[in-house]
């Protein structure tokens, strides 16, 4: 089990870095170039690429850091591997829940 979550942590981390680079750059760009926050979303909603985008990313996130928090608790709180793994999947659950909320929000699925 701890080898399968190791290769899906770094898994997950290559998939992330260039979404991070991505996600940094248009944050650079947006500031830079004066963009609102209106015409931000006006840029993204509605927008399968960008919807597709930040979706895949959330999933990585949430896949990720909860691997990361679950060692975390084994080596410093000392939970149990159990104890840590349902801590782990609940964060996994909530940062999968708000960042799905955020796409569709940012993308206009709502509207």
């Amino acid at each position: 089990m701890e080898q399968k979550l190791f290769a899906l942590q770094r898994l997950t981390a290559m998939i992330m870095a260039p979404f991070v680079l991505i996600h940094v750059g248009l944050i650079v760009y947006a500031v830079q170039g004066g963009l609102t926050a209106g015409e931000i979303l006006s840029r993204t909603q509605g927008s399968l690429g960008w919807i597709t985008f930040y979706t895949l990313f959330v999933v990585s996130v949430a896949i990720h850091v909860p691997i990361g928090v679950r060692n975390i608790l084994i080596e410093w709180a000392k939970l149990t591997r159990t104890t840590a793994g349902i801590v782990s999947a609940v964060f996994s659950a909530l940062l999968l829940f708000m960042g799905l909320r955020a796409v569709v929000a940012v993308g206009g699925l709502l509207s």
